[in-house]
C-alpha cells in the first residue's frame, strides 16, 4: 500500500522515501535524451529561421538540459551553434546533419543560446517559445 503526504514523502508499509523535486517542477536530463536532442534541433531551425546570415548553424554542443511537465514537456537548453558550410539558399534544413561546420578562419562563428522548446510528442506538436544567443568568445 503506497501513500502520499504532502507531496513529497512517497511511504509504503515498510519505508519511506523523500523526493527533493516538486512535481511539475524541472529537472535535469541526459543530453543525449531523444526528446532532447529533437527539441535543440528545433532550436537550431528556429534560430536559422530568425538570422539573416547566409549560412546555416548546427548545434555543436548541449551544456545543460532540463525538462518540466506541462501539458506535454517544455525542454530549458543550454547550446552552442555553429556554422555550417551549408548555404541558406536552396538547402533543406531536414539535411543540417549533413552539413560540416565551417573550418577555422574568417567564417567560423559560434554562439551561446538558451532555448526553450515546448512539445506534445502525442500531437506531433513542437514550438520553440523563447531563445536568446549571444556570440560565445
Amino acid at each position: 500500500m503506497l501513500l502520499l503526504f504532502s507531496g513529497l514523502c512517497l511511504c509504503s508499509i515498510v519505508s519511506c522515501q523523500r523526493y527533493t523535486s516538486v512535481p511539475g517542477s524541472p529537472y535535469n536530463i541526459s543530453t543525449d535524451n531523444k526528446g532532447v536532442l529533437k527539441a535543440v534541433l528545433h532550436g537550431a531551425y528556429s534560430f536559422n529561421n530568425q538570422t539573416n546570415d547566409a549560412f546555416l548553424f548546427k548545434p555543436s554542443a548541449i551544456e545543460k538540459a532540463e525538462r518540466q511537465l506541462v501539458k506535454g514537456f517544455k525542454y530549458s537548453l543550454e547550446v552552442d551553434l555553429s556554422r555550417t558550410v551549408c548555404l541558406k539558399k536552396g538547402h533543406k534544413e531536414a539535411d543540417l546533419a549533413n552539413c560540416k561546420f565551417q573550418p577555422d578562419g574568417l567564417l567560423q562563428q559560434t554562439f551561446h543560446c538558451d532555448f526553450e522548446v515546448w512539445t506534445m510528442p502525442w500531437l506531433r506538436f513542437m514550438k520553440t517559445t523563447y531563445f536568446v544567443c549571444s556570440p560565445s568568445d
